[in-house]
């Protein structure tokens, strides 16, 4: 019997589910999962997880939060609540993300990752398996910097381009996950085309090139490809660190039976080009985003995305809670 293409990739990469779903990682048994503001409230829209949307707004009440503040603190604990009951599923790591209202402020970043690493610690988390998840603005790749210094573990998500890979690389960041999916779709509205093929495909090509790059000059982040549109996505990039998939890419790959061959390796990086290292300042990756127009606008396109999600959330429990009634009680 044939093995299934997700079992062959399971053998090259460490596969990750990019969702909140507990269901469905308890069902494909991912090593590592990864959430988001968009996954965390799509998850708190569901049914069986309305206990967890009511510990988590007592909790914040008994702590002495009110007012926005409440509702704030409720999200916070929350998204940390959704992170333990995935840690009990798997074997592996969980991505948390800091709120991405504070992407351009470091210091503001570093301390809501040490709130968030509290409140699993009160759950009894061990810390190493948290990344706290920030995006690559220059302010959220000196935060985790600071952090990694004092040994946080950060993933540096809403990645677009070697220059954003390249300034993790100087942090010393554990991981970065940079997004296939979304450049794909930049680039089918920008050129006008409906498709790639998958040796064309500029999702792929980009996490190819990052890849290379890390392993030609010894860098020790991890790569975890993101966003995928496609299973055809997922395979072209068979040998990467990681991979983050959805659960419904995750079923059509259980159900493939196709061979995979493994597409990216450390042996088969030393053949490509060479990058030179030259440090980046802050001035160097501002001038090096702003004159990617595909990175730069993908970069705020996504961090006010996250923002938006957050915002949908907070209505959520509001209407939950009766804003009005609850919290000026």
């Amino acid at each position: 019997m044939k093995q299934s293409a997700l079992n062959q990739l399971k053998n090259m990469t460490t596969i990750v589910a990019d969702s909140s779903d507990l269901s469905a990682i308890e069902k494909f048994r991912p090593l590592d999962a990864t959430t988001n503001p968009s996954l965390i409230t799509a998850a708190a829209n569901q049914p069986e997880n309305k206990k967890l949307i009511e510990d988590a707004f007592d909790q914040a009440k008994q702590e002495g939060y009110a007012n926005d503040e409440l509702i704030e603190r409720t999200i916070d604990i929350l998204t940390v609540k959704f992170g333990v009951e995935i840690l009990k599923l798997i074997e592996g790591r969980v991505s948390t993300e800091v709120d991405a209202a504070l992407s351009y402020d470091t210091d503001a970043t570093i301390a809501k990752a040490k709130e968030l690493l509290a409140l699993y610690k009160q759950y009894g988390i061990d810390p190493n398996r948290i990344l706290i998840k920030i995006a690559s603005t220059w302010e959220g790749i000196q935060a985790a910097k600071a952090l990694q210094a004092e040994g946080i573990n950060c993933n540096l998500t809403l990645l677009f381009g070697l220059h954003q890979a390249q300034a993790c690389a100087e942090a010393k960041v554990t991981l970065i996950s940079p997004f296939v999916g979304r450049i794909l779709d930049w680039y089918k509205k920008a050129e006008n085309v409906d498709s790639y093929s998958i040796d064309q495909d500029p999702g792929v090509l980009s996490v190819k090139q990052i890849y290379h790059y890390y392993k030609q000059h010894g860098i020790q982040t991890e790569i975890m490809g993101a966003s995928f549109r496609s299973v055809d996505q997922v395979l072209g990039l068979a040998g990467c660190d990681l991979l983050t998939v959805s659960p419904n890419l995750l079923a059509t790959l259980a159900e493939d039976t196709r061979e995979i061959e493994n597409q990216l390796s450390e042996n088969h990086a030393q053949v490509h080009i060479d990058h030179p290292i030259n440090p980046l300042s802050k001035a160097g990756f501002k001038s090096a985003l702003e004159h990617d127009l595909m990175s730069f606008q993908l970069l705020q396109g996504g961090i006010d995305g996250f923002i938006k999600a957050r915002e949908q959330l907070s209505h959520l429990l509001r209407q939950s809670f009766g804003y009005d009634a609850e919290i000026q009680a």
